[in-house]
Order: C-alpha cells, then sequence, then structure tokens
C-alpha cells in the first residue's frame, strides 16, 4: 500500500514537473481564487444561518411569552382543557410552530401538542418528564437552544409561567426555521458549490485544451530548436493548426529549410575551402606542423615530412618521438614552455644530418587552444650564400690590401728617400705605383661588373653579329699578342647568322678567354676563335676560344670558375684578379647558355659555349635548345 501510494506521488510529481512554469503560476492562481471564492461564500453562508438563528430565537422568545401571558389563568386554574384548546388553537394559527409543551413544576409534561393530549390519562401510559434547569422559577430566564433534525435546525424556547410570583411550570416551543432564510442559505451553499466546480472544471477543461493546443504545439516547437542547435536541419513540424501557432510553425519549417539549404552551400563552401587550404598548405615551400598541447601531431605538410625524413604517416604520433634526434632535443624544452604559457614563440636555426644535411631554422608560435605552429625552413642555401659572401669579402680584402700595399709601400719610399735614390730607381718606383694602380683599378672593375652580373638588373638582348665581336676582340689584343709572340688566329663559319645576345658582354667574354689565353700562352703558341653552326643543332651556334699554352691540370679544372682562384698561383707568379671567368660564367649564364671547358696539361686549352640563332618571329628565350653539346675539336 505505501509503495503504491509512493508511486502515485512520483507519477503526480513527474506529471507536475511537465507543466511550464506559466501553467504552474496559472494553477496557482485559480487555486488561491477558488479557496478565497469558497471563503467568502462560507463566510455569508454562517452569516445568514447566525441571522436566522437570532431571528429564530426572538420570534421564539416572543411567541413563549404571548402564549404564556394567554394561558397563565387556565394553568392557574388548572383548566387543562381550555388551555389545551387555546394551545391547540394558537398551534393551528402560526405555520412557524414546530411542537408546545406544557410541564408542571415537577417536570411531568402536561400537554403535548401535537405529540398527546392532556384529558387521556390511564396507568398504562408512559410518564414522560423533562429536566428543568435550576433557577427556571425566574420569569425573566427564558431559555432557548437549537438541535439539528431531518428537516432543519429547530429552535427551541423555554418560557416560565409564574402566576402571581407563584411557578406553574415551563411552556416549551419549538419554532421552525426560517424557510426563506433556508432556502436563501441552501441557494448560496449550491452556488458557491457550482462556482468552485465551475471554476475548477474550466481549469481542467483549459488545462486539456493548453496540453493540446498550446503546450503540444510549444513542445514540439521546442524540440524542433533544439534539434535545429544541434545542427539537424532536417527537422519539420506537422501541426495542423491555424491561426498564430500555425503561422509560427509555418515560419520555422521555412527557416528549417533555409537553413538546410545554406548548410549544404556552407559544406560545399567549407570543403572547397579546406581542399584549397589543404593544397596551399601541402605545396608551400616551408615545413609546417600542427602540434596540440600533448604535443601529439594534428596536421604534417608534404614539404616538413620532406625535412624530417617521415616517410609514413605521422598524425597522432608525439612529435618528439618522431623528429630527429638533435632536433628533439633542441626543441623539447621550448616545446613544453609554449604548452604551459610560459613562451609564446621561439626562432631556432638548427643543422639536420638527417635525413641530409642540411641547416633549417624552426619557428614555434602559440595558437588558440594550447597549440603549437612549428614552420620549418631550408636555409641552407642562405647560410652557403653567406659564407660566400664572406669569403667573397675576404678575399676582396685580401686582394685589394695586396696593391694598397704596394703602392704605399713605394710611394713612401719615393716620399722618405727620393732624394737618395737615382732617377732609374725613382723611375722603377713610379712605374711599380702605376702597375700596382692599375691592377687596382681592374679588380675593382672586376668586382663591380661581377656585382651587376648578380644582381637582378635585366639587360636588353637582341641579334648579335659574332663577326664584328670578335674582330675587335682580336684587335684589342693585337699587340700584346705580338710583343709576346703569340699568333691569334679566326675561323669563322661563312655567312654564319646573328645570335641572341648582349653585345657588350659578349665582348666582355671574348675579352676574357683571349686575354687568359694570352697570358698562359708561351712565345710561339697560337690563340684561335672559331664560330659555327652546331652539326647536331642547326638552331645553335657554337663559339670556341683555343690556346695551345700550358693547359690546365684536372684537379684545377673544377674550381676554375669560383672566385679569386687562379691558377697561377700554383704554377706561376702572372698578375690577375681571379675573377675573369667568375665574369665569364656569369655573363653566359645571362644567355641562357653554360660555359665549358677542355683542357688537357701541356697541351692547351679549348672554352666553348653555345648561343641561340636570332629569329625575329621566335622569343629570344628559346635557349632552352642549348644542350650539352660537345664541341668538334680542332687542333691548332
Amino acid at each position: 500500500m505505501f509503495a503504491a501510494i509512493q508511486r502515485f506521488w512520483e507519477v503526480i510529481a513527474n506529471w507536475w514537473t511537465e507543466f511550464t512554469l506559466q501553467t504552474k503560476l496559472m494553477a496557482a492562481a485559480t487555486l488561491v481564487v477558488s479557496l478565497v471564492v469558497s471563503g467568502v461564500t462560507f463566510w455569508a453562508v454562517n452569516t445568514i444561518q447566525v441571522d436566522a438563528r437570532v431571528s429564530d430565537t426572538r420570534f421564539g422568545r416572543d411567541l413563549g411569552l404571548l402564549l404564556a401571558a394567554n394561558v397563565t389563568p387556565q394553568l392557574a386554574d388548572n383548566n387543562l382543557t381550555e388551555f389545551a384548546r387555546f394551545a391547540n388553537r394558537f398551534y393551528q394559527s402560526t405555520t412557524s410552530l414546530r411542537y408546545i409543551l406544557y410541564a408542571d413544576a415537577t417536570g411531568t409534561i402536561r400537554l403535548g401538542i401535537p405529540f398527546s393530549e392532556s384529558e387521556v390519562q390511564n396507568s398504562l401510559m408512559i410518564e414522560r418528564r423533562i429536566q428543568l434547569p435550576d433557577n427556571w422559577q425566574d420569569s425573566n430566564n427564558i431559555l432557548t437552544r437549537q438541535h439539528r433534525t431531518p428537516s432543519g435546525v429547530v429552535t427551541d424556547v423555554f418560557v416560565p409561567v409564574v402566576h402571581e410570583g407563584k411557578p406553574l411550570g415551563v411552556l416549551a416551543l419549538g419554532i421552525e426555521p426560517n424557510p426563506t432564510v433556508v432556502a436563501s442559505s441552501g441557494l448560496t451553499r449550491d452556488v458557491t458549490i457550482a462556482v468552485f466546480v465551475s471554476i475548477w472544471v474550466m481549469v481542467i477543461l483549459g488545462a486539456v485544451f493548453n496540453a493540446l493546443q498550446i503546450t503540444k504545439p510549444i513542445k514540439e516547437l521546442l524540440s524542433g530548436v533544439q534539434n535545429i542547435a544541434t545542427g539537424n536541419f532536417k527537422q519539420r513540424i506537422n501541426l495542423p493548426l491555424g491561426g498564430e501557432l500555425g503561422e509560427l510553425i509555418y515560419s520555422f519549417n521555412e527557416m528549417a529549410e533555409k537553413l538546410e539549404i545554406y548548410e549544404e552551400q556552407n559544406i560545399e563552401e567549407l570543403t572547397a575551402e579546406k581542399a584549397k587550404l589543404d593544397t596551399l598548405v601541402s605545396t608551400i615551400a616551408d615545413g609546417a606542423v600542427l602540434i596540440d598541447k600533448e604535443l601529439l601531431i594534428v596536421l604534417a605538410n608534404l614539404t616538413a615530412c620532406r625535412f624530417f625524413g617521415w616517410e609514413q604517416e605521422v598524425v597522432g604520433l608525439e612529435i618528439l618521438q618522431v623528429l630527429p634526434n638533435r632536433i628533439a632535443a633542441e626543441l623539447g624544452r621550448p616545446l613544453s614552455q609554449i604548452i604551459k604559457g610560459e613562451i609564446e614563440n621561439g626562432e631556432f636555426r638548427i643543422f639536420a644530418d638527417k635525413p641530409s644535411n642540411r641547416t633549417l631554422r624552426i619557428l614555434l608560435n602559440a595558437v588558440m587552444g594550447q597549440r603549437v605552429v612549428m614552420t620549418v625552413q631550408d636555409i641552407t642555401r642562405e647560410v652557403e650564400l653567406n659564407e660566400a659572401k664572406s669569403q667573397f669579402i675576404s678575399n676582396v680584402s685580401h686582394e685589394l690590401r695586396t696593391p694598397l700595399f704596394n703602392i704605399k709601400s713605394f710611394i713612401e719610399t719615393l716620399h722618405e728617400y727620393g732624394e737618395e735614390l737615382s732617377i732609374e730607381e725613382r723611375k722603377e718606383f713610379l712605374d711599380t705605383a702605376n702597375r700596382e694602380t692599375d691592377r687596382l683599378t681592374r679588380l675593382v672593375n672586376d668586382v663591380l661588373d661581377l656585382s651587376k652580373l648578380e644582381s637582378s638588373k635585366v639587360y636588353n638582348f637582341d641579334a648579335v653579329e659574332l663577326s664584328q665581336a670578335i674582330e675587335q676582340t682580336l684587335r684589342t689584343y693585337q699587340l700584346n699578342a705580338k710583343d709576346k709572340g703569340i699568333e691569334l688566329l679566326q675561323d669563322i663559319e661563312p655567312e654564319l647568322p646573328a645570335v641572341v645576345g648582349n653585345y657588350d658582354l659578349l665582348l666582355q667574354v671574348f675579352g676574357n678567354l683571349v686575354g687568359n689565353s694570352l697570358k698562359f700562352a708561351n712565345s710561339g703558341d697560337a690563340v684561335a676563335i672559331r664560330t659555327y653552326v652546331a652539326p647536331d643543332n642547326p638552331g645553335i651556334v657554337r663559339i670556341e676560344i683555343s690556346d695551345t699554352g700550358i693547359g690546365i691540370a684536372p684537379e684545377d679544372q673544377s674550381a676554375i670558375f669560383d672566385r679569386f682562384f687562379r691558377v697561377e698561383n700554383r704554377v706561376h707568379t702572372l698578375e690577375g684578379t681571379g675573377l675573369g671567368l667568375s665574369i665569364v660564367r656569369n655573363i653566359i649564364d645571362k644567355h641562357h647558355s653554360q660555359i665549358h671547358l677542355i683542357s688537357e696539361d701541356g697541351v692547351g686549352t679549348t672554352f666553348w659555349f653555345d648561343l641561340a640563332i636570332y629569329d625575329a618571329h621566335v622569343s629570344s628565350n628559346k635557349t632552352e635548345a642549348l644542350a650539352a653539346l660537345k664541341p668538334v675539336h680542332h687542333s691548332l
């Protein structure tokens, strides 16, 4: 039984919790109103009943006094017959009387209307008596009371009968309740009950209507909104309702449909943007790695995988476990500090020997959600260039210092000891200073030329007649060659087509190569320039500069085009800046070609390169056709 009651209260409690706050407040307000109405009605009925009792009591006292005043003489003469007749007429004439009783001074009932007749007395009758109060003899002491009967509340009035100061007995009258008051009280009670019942019937009907027509649609709407909030844009509400709720449901369905379309469009756009982002991340030159707060890899592009030698999928693995040992040891602490929020970023330059020797710049940056973005850049070329730059500056400083030191030494000697020197010695000192000045000028000019060539300066390329450039070069070095006893030769193919190039730059190439050949040739040797259309590629003109000089040792041939490298450092002491062949290589690179070398120690050297034939109808950048072709070597 207790369990059943408990389950009942649980059901009621669950049912009550399903109501909205508004419904609960309405129910509470209805309960208060019904209780107030019931209380007012109860108060009104009770007031009416009290007034009715007072009225009945007053009426009963008046009737009792009137009856006592009329029957006292008969009772004093003990004329019960006349008393009975008069009392009966009095009873018949008054509809408000329920009964009339007369009891003598001993309490014996002598007359009861309509219960008995006083004349009938025999030994078989039961003597009826009433208990008279102690002070009933006092004529002013009229007692009243009320008792409930099936037909209503009856007012009992007890009036003492006293004649000339002698108590004769007591008249008891029963007063019927006022029918109008009773009817009014009953009507009021019935109306109150009807009002109370009507209120709660209306509340129940309202609750049912609210549950069917308002609460259910609202719950459906609430469930739909919650589904929409969780991303289920396919949610629809199908309730056959009109009015404002119907419009609301229609608007909700329309909104859900638009959101579904918008979601599909967004998914397509996000997918496209994600594909673009993935493509961008995977193709950027820098490595990119995203790391979460647990130091697990979230994203790694192909460049990062190549830098770190990751051949398998690394997403989800701990970064420090898959990094090369040297890099992991360097980045372990900074990564931990960034995750903890102690620092926000860091930059590191690390030489990695695995998977290949390279120098990496690694940037660490904190992002939202305690994640770290690692950017990896390969700066090996940059480091090499910086080293080459430092080496270049060091070499230039060294090369500049030698002629400057010689110039300063000879001038100081002339300045301090000029009067002690002979004219020939002074002339020799000045001649040496002049040669060193020329050497310094050549060095500065070569450095400037090389700097221009290695810069981003754009040169104009047009049709160049090689025969003109070759003839101008040979005229320039004709006297020098004659002084050294060296023969200058040229072999230009007849009707040689023009090539794509820059005349001034090609003139500089010819000058450097011919000058080098003259420098390393002995008396009786020869220097030749040949030009011809390549036999295996008719779109190419090949240029060869050959000599029968001392040649270049095989171990020097790989470094012959490096800056400041001079063969004479090893074989003799001929002067030079060591930049001529570097300038030649850069000029040929500008022409989208390559300079090649064939040399044999003690036999001679041949430098050769290819240039594209000029065609006015074709872009000059067709020089991709310049392949590494072998020259047709001619012996001198």
